[in-house]
């Protein structure tokens, strides 16, 4: 029995994902400045960021 053209190819895994996860959120603010350990403790209601490559 064959696979269905629906579950696409092994590359297609590989593309830019658009929708980070929560530590590289806090990444990319780091990255940006906005974030320091000592005055942001929570790490919900994070601000929304550009997705960097």
């Amino acid at each position: 029995m064959s696979r269905h053209r629906s579950y696409g190819k092994s590359s297609k895994s590989a593309k830019k994902r658009n929708v980070l996860k929560r530590f590289e959120r806090v990444d990319v603010l780091k990255k940006l400045g906005r974030w320091s350990e000592e005055v942001n403790t929570r790490v919900t209601n994070l601000p929304k960021t550009p997705v960097l490559p």
